[in-house]
Protein backbone atom coordinates (compact mmCIF):
# COMPACT_ATOMS: atom_id res chain seq x y z
CA UNK A 1 0.00 0.00 0.00
CA UNK A 2 1.15 3.61 -0.82
CA UNK A 3 -0.46 5.87 1.68
CA UNK A 4 -0.58 9.62 0.60
CA UNK A 5 -2.31 12.45 2.85
CA UNK A 6 -3.37 15.41 1.00
CA UNK A 7 -4.46 18.12 3.82
CA UNK A 8 -7.70 19.59 1.69
CA UNK A 9 -9.22 19.02 -1.45
CA UNK A 10 -7.49 21.96 -3.46
CA UNK A 11 -4.13 20.05 -3.16
CA UNK A 12 -5.47 16.45 -4.46
CA UNK A 13 -3.65 16.15 -7.88
CA UNK A 14 -5.37 16.52 -11.31
CA UNK A 15 -6.13 14.07 -13.63
CA UNK A 16 -5.34 11.35 -11.21
CA UNK A 17 -7.67 8.44 -9.13
CA UNK A 18 -6.55 6.25 -6.48
CA UNK A 19 -7.67 2.92 -5.50
CA UNK A 20 -9.05 3.94 -2.49
CA UNK A 21 -9.80 7.63 -1.22
CA UNK A 22 -10.77 8.51 2.38
CA UNK A 23 -12.21 11.77 3.66
CA UNK A 24 -11.74 12.86 6.54
CA UNK A 25 -13.53 15.66 8.44
CA UNK A 26 -13.20 14.89 12.25
CA UNK A 27 -15.18 18.31 13.64
CA UNK A 28 -17.77 16.88 12.54
CA UNK A 29 -18.65 15.71 9.51
CA UNK A 30 -17.17 12.07 8.53
CA UNK A 31 -18.09 11.99 12.44
CA UNK A 32 -22.02 12.81 11.88
CA UNK A 33 -22.19 10.51 9.11
CA UNK A 34 -20.36 7.10 10.44
CA UNK A 35 -22.53 7.77 13.72
CA UNK A 36 -25.71 7.89 12.09
CA UNK A 37 -25.12 4.94 9.68
CA UNK A 38 -24.19 3.16 13.48
CA UNK A 39 -27.73 4.19 14.48
CA UNK A 40 -29.17 3.23 12.06
CA UNK A 41 -29.62 5.66 9.36
CA UNK A 42 -30.57 4.07 5.78
CA UNK A 43 -28.04 6.37 3.62
CA UNK A 44 -25.96 9.40 3.89
CA UNK A 45 -25.55 11.73 0.77
CA UNK A 46 -23.47 14.50 1.13
CA UNK A 47 -24.05 18.11 -1.06
CA UNK A 48 -21.90 20.88 -1.34
CA UNK A 49 -24.79 23.20 -2.38
CA UNK A 50 -27.67 23.41 0.19
CA UNK A 51 -30.29 24.34 -2.47
CA UNK A 52 -29.68 21.25 -4.11
CA UNK A 53 -30.03 18.96 -1.00
CA UNK A 54 -33.40 20.93 -0.63
CA UNK A 55 -33.90 19.82 -4.20
CA UNK A 56 -33.20 16.49 -4.14
CA UNK A 57 -34.59 15.50 -0.81
CA UNK A 58 -37.82 16.91 -1.48
CA UNK A 59 -38.92 13.61 -3.71
CA UNK A 60 -38.35 11.99 0.28
CA UNK A 61 -40.90 11.61 2.20
CA UNK A 62 -40.58 13.68 5.09
CA UNK A 63 -40.58 10.65 7.77
CA UNK A 64 -38.01 8.92 5.77
CA UNK A 65 -35.61 12.01 5.30
CA UNK A 66 -33.52 14.19 7.73
CA UNK A 67 -31.91 17.53 6.26
CA UNK A 68 -28.82 18.24 7.78
CA UNK A 69 -27.34 21.70 7.19
CA UNK A 70 -23.66 23.29 8.46
CA UNK A 71 -22.15 26.40 7.50
CA UNK A 72 -19.79 28.25 10.07
CA UNK A 73 -20.66 25.23 12.62
CA UNK A 74 -23.87 26.44 13.28
CA UNK A 75 -26.67 24.53 11.68
CA UNK A 76 -28.59 26.39 8.77
CA UNK A 77 -31.56 27.62 9.59
CA UNK A 78 -34.54 25.66 8.19
CA UNK A 79 -32.55 22.21 8.36
CA UNK A 80 -33.50 19.40 10.80
CA UNK A 81 -30.35 19.12 12.01
CA UNK A 82 -26.62 21.08 11.92
CA UNK A 83 -23.66 18.67 12.02
CA UNK A 84 -23.81 17.30 14.87
CA UNK A 85 -22.80 13.89 15.79
CA UNK A 86 -24.68 13.58 19.31
CA UNK A 87 -28.17 14.30 17.31
CA UNK A 88 -27.86 11.04 15.59
CA UNK A 89 -29.75 9.12 18.14
CA UNK A 90 -31.22 5.39 16.92
CA UNK A 91 -34.62 6.76 17.53
CA UNK A 92 -33.97 9.62 15.36
CA UNK A 93 -32.25 8.72 12.43
CA UNK A 94 -33.25 4.76 11.90
CA UNK A 95 -34.71 3.88 8.58
CA UNK A 96 -34.17 7.30 7.64
CA UNK A 97 -31.56 8.81 4.74
CA UNK A 98 -29.59 11.70 6.15
CA UNK A 99 -29.19 14.32 3.35
CA UNK A 100 -25.96 16.46 4.57
CA UNK A 101 -24.59 19.60 3.29
CA UNK A 102 -21.45 21.25 5.81
CA UNK A 103 -18.88 23.62 5.50
CA UNK A 104 -16.12 21.80 4.72
CA UNK A 105 -16.49 17.58 4.85
CA UNK A 106 -18.95 17.37 2.76
CA UNK A 107 -17.19 19.43 0.02
CA UNK A 108 -14.09 16.96 0.47
CA UNK A 109 -16.13 14.11 -0.62
CA UNK A 110 -17.84 15.07 -3.97
CA UNK A 111 -13.98 16.06 -4.44
CA UNK A 112 -12.58 12.46 -4.42
CA UNK A 113 -16.57 10.53 -5.65
CA UNK A 114 -14.60 9.20 -8.81
CA UNK A 115 -12.42 7.21 -7.06
CA UNK A 116 -12.95 3.54 -7.44
CA UNK A 117 -13.41 3.03 -3.68
CA UNK A 118 -14.22 6.43 -1.38
CA UNK A 119 -14.90 5.96 2.48
CA UNK A 120 -15.35 8.31 4.94
CA UNK A 121 -13.16 8.01 8.10
CA UNK A 122 -12.90 9.98 11.68
CA UNK A 123 -11.14 8.82 14.82
CA UNK A 124 -14.17 7.53 16.15
CA UNK A 125 -13.98 4.68 13.53
CA UNK A 126 -10.31 4.58 12.67
CA UNK A 127 -10.02 0.65 13.53
CA UNK A 128 -12.91 0.00 10.93
CA UNK A 129 -10.85 1.57 8.48
CA UNK A 130 -7.44 -0.18 9.32
CA UNK A 131 -9.59 -3.60 9.16
CA UNK A 132 -10.70 -2.13 5.50
CA UNK A 133 -7.34 -1.06 4.30
CA UNK A 134 -6.08 -4.52 5.78
CA UNK A 135 -8.82 -6.75 4.54
CA UNK A 136 -8.79 -5.65 0.79
CA UNK A 137 -5.17 -3.84 0.56
CA UNK A 138 -5.90 -1.10 -2.32
CA UNK A 139 -2.38 -0.27 -4.20
CA UNK A 140 -2.60 3.84 -3.41
CA UNK A 141 -5.02 5.24 -1.13
CA UNK A 142 -5.22 9.27 -0.64
CA UNK A 143 -6.43 10.28 2.41
CA UNK A 144 -8.25 13.56 1.99
CA UNK A 145 -8.26 16.33 4.80
CA UNK A 146 -11.70 18.41 4.89
CA UNK A 147 -9.25 21.47 6.78
CA UNK A 148 -11.26 24.82 6.91
CA UNK A 149 -12.09 26.59 3.64
CA UNK A 150 -8.69 25.49 1.73
CA UNK A 151 -6.65 25.96 4.82
CA UNK A 152 -4.94 22.85 6.83
CA UNK A 153 -6.63 22.03 9.97
CA UNK A 154 -5.24 19.61 12.87
CA UNK A 155 -7.59 17.47 14.10
CA UNK A 156 -8.29 15.87 10.33
CA UNK A 157 -4.12 15.57 9.81
CA UNK A 158 -3.78 13.51 12.78
CA UNK A 159 -6.91 11.31 12.18
CA UNK A 160 -4.80 10.91 8.65
CA UNK A 161 -1.77 9.98 11.56
CA UNK A 162 -3.78 7.50 13.02
CA UNK A 163 -5.15 5.44 10.53
CA UNK A 164 -1.12 5.40 9.11
CA UNK A 165 0.34 4.55 12.06
CA UNK A 166 -2.06 1.72 12.84
CA UNK A 167 -1.44 0.21 9.68
CA UNK A 168 1.92 0.39 10.36
CA UNK A 169 1.76 -1.97 13.67
CA UNK A 170 -0.48 -4.31 12.17
CA UNK A 171 1.33 -4.72 9.21
CA UNK A 172 4.63 -4.76 10.65
CA UNK A 173 6.30 -2.44 8.54
CA UNK A 174 9.01 0.72 8.49
CA UNK A 175 6.76 3.72 8.13
CA UNK A 176 8.85 4.85 4.82
CA UNK A 177 7.37 1.70 2.73
CA UNK A 178 3.84 2.85 3.51
CA UNK A 179 4.89 6.92 2.36
CA UNK A 180 3.31 8.00 -0.80
CA UNK A 181 4.85 11.79 0.45
CA UNK A 182 6.34 13.54 3.18
CA UNK A 183 2.62 14.47 4.29
CA UNK A 184 2.04 11.19 5.24
CA UNK A 185 5.37 11.28 7.85
CA UNK A 186 4.16 14.73 9.24
CA UNK A 187 0.78 13.20 10.13
CA UNK A 188 1.90 10.28 11.69
CA UNK A 189 4.16 12.11 13.96
CA UNK A 190 1.73 14.75 14.66
CA UNK A 191 -0.51 11.58 15.53
CA UNK A 192 2.77 9.92 17.46
CA UNK A 193 2.72 13.21 20.21
CA UNK A 194 -0.86 13.94 20.42
CA UNK A 195 -2.43 10.18 20.60
CA UNK A 196 -2.66 10.68 24.23
CA UNK A 197 -4.17 14.10 24.15
CA UNK A 198 -6.48 14.17 21.46
CA UNK A 199 -9.23 15.89 22.89
CA UNK A 200 -6.32 19.07 24.02
CA UNK A 201 -5.26 18.77 20.43
CA UNK A 202 -8.95 19.57 19.71
CA UNK A 203 -9.38 22.65 21.74
CA UNK A 204 -5.99 23.62 19.96
CA UNK A 205 -7.28 23.64 16.45
CA UNK A 206 -8.95 26.68 14.89
CA UNK A 207 -12.34 24.82 14.24
CA UNK A 208 -12.24 23.17 18.07
CA UNK A 209 -11.84 26.55 19.28
CA UNK A 210 -14.61 28.21 16.79
CA UNK A 211 -16.53 25.09 18.00
CA UNK A 212 -15.84 25.79 21.81
CA UNK A 213 -17.27 29.22 21.13
CA UNK A 214 -20.53 27.59 19.87
CA UNK A 215 -20.86 25.78 22.84
CA UNK A 216 -19.95 22.39 21.35
CA UNK A 217 -17.98 21.38 24.17
CA UNK A 218 -19.69 17.74 23.99
CA UNK A 219 -19.04 17.62 20.06
CA UNK A 220 -15.39 17.63 20.85
CA UNK A 221 -15.60 15.31 23.43
CA UNK A 222 -17.07 12.65 21.10
CA UNK A 223 -15.14 13.53 18.40
CA UNK A 224 -12.06 13.16 20.12
CA UNK A 225 -12.26 9.02 20.66
CA UNK A 226 -10.74 6.69 18.63
CA UNK A 227 -12.10 3.26 17.64
CA UNK A 228 -15.37 3.73 19.22
CA UNK A 229 -17.62 2.44 16.09
CA UNK A 230 -17.91 -0.43 14.25
CA UNK A 231 -18.85 1.41 10.83
CA UNK A 232 -17.42 2.33 7.91
CA UNK A 233 -19.16 4.72 5.13
CA UNK A 234 -18.62 3.68 1.76
CA UNK A 235 -19.87 4.94 -1.43
CA UNK A 236 -22.37 3.07 -3.02
CA UNK A 237 -22.95 5.42 -5.55
CA UNK A 238 -21.73 9.08 -6.54
CA UNK A 239 -22.74 10.70 -3.40
CA UNK A 240 -24.14 8.60 -1.24
CA UNK A 241 -23.17 6.66 1.68
CA UNK A 242 -23.86 3.52 3.15
CA UNK A 243 -22.89 1.00 6.02
CA UNK A 244 -20.27 -1.20 5.62
CA UNK A 245 -19.58 -3.61 8.63
CA UNK A 246 -15.61 -4.17 9.57
CA UNK A 247 -14.28 -6.96 8.67
CA UNK A 248 -12.22 -7.37 11.71
CA UNK A 249 -13.95 -5.84 14.52
CA UNK A 250 -12.85 -2.73 16.52
CA UNK A 251 -9.83 -3.00 18.94
CA UNK A 252 -9.81 -2.09 22.35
Amino acid sequence: MNLFVFHTPELIPSGKTPDCAIAIDVLRATSTMATALNAGAEAVQVFSDLNELMRVSESWAPEKRIRAGERGGAKVEGFDFGNSPLDCTPEVVTGRRLFISTTNGTRALTSIQSAETVIAAALVNRQAVVDYLLARRPETVWLVGSGWEGSFSLEDTVCAGAIAHRLQVELGVPLEDLAGNDELISAVSLYSQWQDRLLELLHHATHGKRLLRLHCHEDLKYCSQTDLLNVLPIQREPGVLVKHESLIGVAG
